[in-house]
C-alpha cells in the first residue's frame, strides 16, 4: 500500500460548475474514492446505487455510490465514488488507474503508469 497527499479538483459531470478543489490522500488499499456524503451532496452528485464493503475490522457496511469528475494535474476522468462518512478523502486506486497514474512512494508523488493494451493477431 502507498500513501501520499495529492491537490485534486473534483465537480458534478452534470453540472461541472459545481465543483471543489481538495487534498485527498492516496489509498492503493482502496478500490474506489470516497468523499464526505456532505460535500457530495453539496455538490449535487447523484446517486447510482448502493455497493457493499469489507472494513479493516471484517464489517461489512452499504453506501452509495455515484459518478464525479476529477482532475490530477491535467488529467481528467469520470469516475465512481463512495458517499463516506465526515472527514474522510481518499482517492482510490481505480481512479489512479483511470488516469493512468500510480503512487511512487519512494519519491511521494504520483507518476505515470505504464498502461497495457492486448493486440489480437488474427
Amino acid at each position: 500500500m502507498g500513501y501520499i497527499k495529492v491537490k485534486v479538483k473534483v465537480w458534478n459531470v452534470k453540472e461541472p460548475k459545481l465543483s471543489k478543489e481538495l487534498e485527498l490522500l492516496t489509498d492503493t488499499g482502496s478500490i474506489y474514492t470516497v468523499l464526505p456524503k456532505d460535500l457530495l451532496i453539496e455538490l449535487k452528485v447523484d446517486t447510482i446505487g448502493k455497493r457493499r464493503f469489507r472494513l479493516a475490522n471484517n464489517e461489512v457496511i452499504e453506501r452509495d455510490v455515484g459518478i464525479i469528475g476529477v482532475e490530477i494535474d491535467g488529467l481528467i476522468t469520470h469516475t465512481v465514488t463512495i458517499f463516506g462518512d465526515k472527514d474522510v478523502y481518499l482517492l482510490g486506486v481505480v481512479t489512479l488507474e483511470e488516469l493512468g497514474l500510480q503512487v511512487d512512494t519512494v519519491e511521494g508523488r504520483l507518476k505515470a503508469l505504464e498502461l497495457l493494451l492486448m493486440k489480437v493477431f488474427l
